[in-house]
C-alpha cells in the first residue's frame, strides 16, 4: 500500500463506469450506506463522465470526504489522499528527492573509485526515478494499473494562494512540471475530489475547472435513513430521536454544529450502551460522540429538553 493509500474496502457489486447514468451512481453510493440526493449524484456523475475535478463545499460533517472514498469504492480506484494544511508546498503534495538515498549512492560511488571522470553521469543518476518520492499529487498522476485513482485533495480552504496555483497546472494539463526531470503527463486523469468547509473563499480559477456542488446539512428524515443504513443495529426510536435531536442543535447557534458523521458516531455509542431509546441521563452521558466544545455542551445541556421527536 503507497503511504497515502486509502485502505481499500472490499465490495460485492460490480464497479461503477462513466457509461452509466445519474441514477445508476446514485443507486450504487446508496447500496453501500452513502445516501446522497439527485444533486449531488448529478454533480459526481458528470465530473466522471466529463473528466472534471467535483468540488465539494459545505459545513465540516455533511459527507464530502466520505463521497471520494465511496467513489474509489464503486469504480474500483485506489483513493490518494492529499490533506491539505497551511503551508503546503510541492515537496509534500507533489514530489520530493530522497537526499538520503541520493547521498547513500553518492558515497558507494566514491568508494567505488567512480567519482572524479564521470561527474556528468553521476549527477544524472543521483536525479534518477528511483530516488524520486511520489506525493499524492504525482502518484495519482502517475498511477497506470487498475481503474483509475480517486484524488481526494481533502480542505483546500486550510492550503495558501500558492498551493492553490499549483494545483492550476495539475487540474489544467494534468501534469506536473520538475525540473530535474522535465514534465510529468498523466496518460490517463484520475478522478478529482475536492473539498472546502468554507473557512475561506477559493479563488474563481480553480473553481471554474470544476464541477461544483454545495453540500448541505440533510434533513431530519434523510438522516435518519443515513443512520439506520450506517448503525443497522441501532433501534428504531433510537435513529429517530438522534436524528431529531442533531437537528435541534444545529438551531441552537453552537460554536460547532454537529454533522452527519457525529450523529452516526452518536447512535453507536448509544448502541453500544444498550440504550433503546434517549434520555437526560444517556444525553449527557454520550454527548461527547456529538458535540466537541465545552461551550456546546453546556449549551446543549441548559437548552435541550427531552424527549425530541418520537
Amino acid at each position: 500500500m503507497h503511504p497515502h493509500d486509502e485502505p481499500a474496502t472490499p465490495w460485492a457489486q460490480p464497479p461503477f463506469t462513466a457509461g452509466q447514468r445519474p441514477q445508476d451512481l446514485l443507486d450504487a453510493l446508496g447500496r453501500r450506506g452513502y445516501l446522497a440526493d439527485e444533486g449531488l449524484a448529478t454533480a459526481a456523475y458528470l465530473s466522471v463522465r466529463m473528466g472534471k475535478p467535483l468540488f465539494l463545499e459545505g459545513a465540516p460533517g455533511t459527507g464530502k470526504t466520505e463521497l471520494a472514498k465511496m467513489l474509489a469504492a464503486i469504480t474500483g480506484g485506489r483513493l490518494i489522499r492529499l490533506q491539505c494544511f497551511e503551508g503546503i508546498d510541492v515537496a509534500q503534495a507533489a514530489y520530493e528527492w530522497d537526499y538520503a538515498r541520493q547521498l547513500l549512492h553518492l558515497r558507494a560511488s566514491e568508494t567505488a573509485g567512480l567519482v572524479g571522470g564521470a561527474v556528468d553521469s553521476l549527477e544524472t543518476e543521483l536525479y534518477d526515478q528511483r530516488f524520486l518520492l511520489r506525493r499524492p499529487l504525482l502518484a495519482a498522476l502517475d498511477a497506470t494499473e487498475g481503474p483509475p485513482p480517486v484524488l481526494l485533495i481533502d480542505e483546500i480552504d486550510r492550503a495558501d494562494d500558492e498551493f492553490e496555483a499549483l494545483l492550476l497546472e495539475v487540474l489544467s494539463d494534468w501534469a506536473i512540471s520538475i525540473p530535474e526531470v522535465g514534465t510529468v503527463r498523466a496518460t490517463r486523469p484520475p478522478l478529482v475530489v475536492i473539498t472546502s468547509n468554507r473557512t475561506r473563499d477559493v479563488h474563481d480559477a480553480l473553481k471554474r475547472r470544476c464541477i461544483y456542488h454545495w453540500l448541505e446539512h440533510p434533513t431530519r428524515e434523510r438522516e435518519a435513513a443515513i443512520i439506520a443504513a450506517r448503525v443497522p443495529e441501532a433501534a428504531d426510536l433510537i435513529v429517530e430521536q438522534v436524528a431529531a435531536t442533531v437537528a435541534a442543535m444545529r438551531e441552537l447557534g453552537l460554536y460547532k454544529p454537529p454533522g452527519v458523521s457525529e450523529s452516526i458516531d452518536w447512535a453507536v455509542a448509544l448502541t453500544m450502551m444498550g440504550c433503546q431509546s434517549l434520555d437526560e441521563r444517556n444525553l449527557a452521558a454520550t454527548l461527547g460522540a456529538v458535540v466537541k466544545y465545552h461551550e456546546d455542551r453546556d449549551r446543549v445541556l441548559e437548552t435541550l429538553t427531552l424527549p425530541i421527536g418520537p
